[in-house]
């Protein structure tokens, strides 16, 4: 897959799997701070923060990937997306490195277990291999 190596992405960890999303659609990262549940929602919606005066519906992608949901720990952190002109938060076991990958290849039909139209590529690292996302397939599931 011939990919942009100077592209950059936010490489972050859920368990003991890696994924990345674009820089570019990241708009900050956050620590975990106090969510408000919304009643009758979907499973894998946290509830909503305040941040700096704007309501942001926060995701957890552990539940959108069907994983068992984990204690949450000093190292989760939200990143706070825009996706389709809104912000959108999304909880994640830690934030590992701000990275480019030398090697995107066309993802499998399942990776780890979750549908491969979720990603755009595979990055390859030295140390493993990065589900990169594509945020439009995965927030838009049902």
């Amino acid at each position: 897959m011939e990919q942009n190596s100077q592209m950059q992405y936010v490489e972050f960890g859920i368990g003991d799997e890696n994924y990345a999303i674009s820089i570019a659609d990241i708009h900050e990262i956050i620590k975990l701070q106090s969510i408000t549940e919304i009643p009758n929602c979907r499973h894998y919606v946290k509830g909503v923060i305040n941040l700096r005066g704007r309501i942001v519906p926060v995701l957890s992608l552990r539940a959108m990937f069907s994983m068992e949901e984990d204690s949450l720990a000093k190292s989760t952190r939200i990143i706070v997306i825009n996706h389709r002109e809104e912000a959108l938060g999304i909880m994640v076991d830690k934030v590992n490195k701000v990275t480019t990958f030398s090697d995107i290849q066309v993802p499998p039909d399942r990776v780890a277990g979750i549908s491969g139209t979720y990603f755009t590529g595979i990055g390859l690292t030295p140390s493993g291999l990065v589900g990169i996302l594509k945020l439009d397939e995965v927030l838009l599931k049902d």
